[in-house]
């Protein structure tokens, strides 16, 4: 029987601030059989969607999204902040609840037109995944969808995605 993903996510409360409660996914990625449970569950979601390379958002979506290229087989590129990606990068700058950020791709990681499935540990607020759509898009690739391990559902993040894209969150907490 597999196991029960939401089980093995401990609830920190007032993390990183009072007030906040923070969904902690490391004992899952502890949890053997939890994660392996995961990446059957978005090997499931490549088998629909056929993405020719996974790309995942510094930095725990290098974690999930490495784990998932290695266990579909196909090559993984890293979306990073500013100033870590040696040669020709192209970013995009974002809008934060208070203030900016960037993030950066390799310049020739997209260009050959790839289909590309965003992966990330968590779906929040959405500007991230947001801006990471946008940078796949500037970089050539072609955006058949993403795959959270959790998503919070209250913070509405799914609206800021582009609408015509798949979005699969493993858990949902309302």
């Amino acid at each position: 029987m597999a196991p029960d993903l939401r089980e093995l996510v401990r609830d920190v409360p007032d993390f990183p601030k009072p007030g906040i409660l923070f969904r902690d996914l490391t004992p899952l990625m502890r949890d053997p059989d939890g994660w392996q449970e995961v990446i059957r569950q978005l090997t499931a979601v490549c088998e629909r969607l056929q993405p020719d390379l996974i790309v995942g958002i510094e930095s725990r979506g290098f974690i999930v999204g490495t784990a998932l290229a290695t266990a579909v087989r196909l090559g993984f590129v890293p979306v990073r902040k500013p100033g870590k990606l040696p040669g020709t990068v192209t970013g995009v700058d974002y809008a934060l609840e208070y203030g900016s950020d960037r993030l950066e791709i390799h310049s020739d990681a997209l260009a050959d037109g790839s289909k590309v499935l965003i992966i990330d540990d968590l779906l929040a607020t959405g500007g991230t995944a947001a801006a990471c759509a946008e940078l796949v898009e500037a970089a050539g690739g072609q955006l058949c969808g993403f795959g959270f391990v959790a998503e919070l559902a209250a913070l509405e993040g799914r609206r800021k995605l582009p609408e015509q894209q798949p979005v699969e969150s493993l858990i949902i907490y309302s």
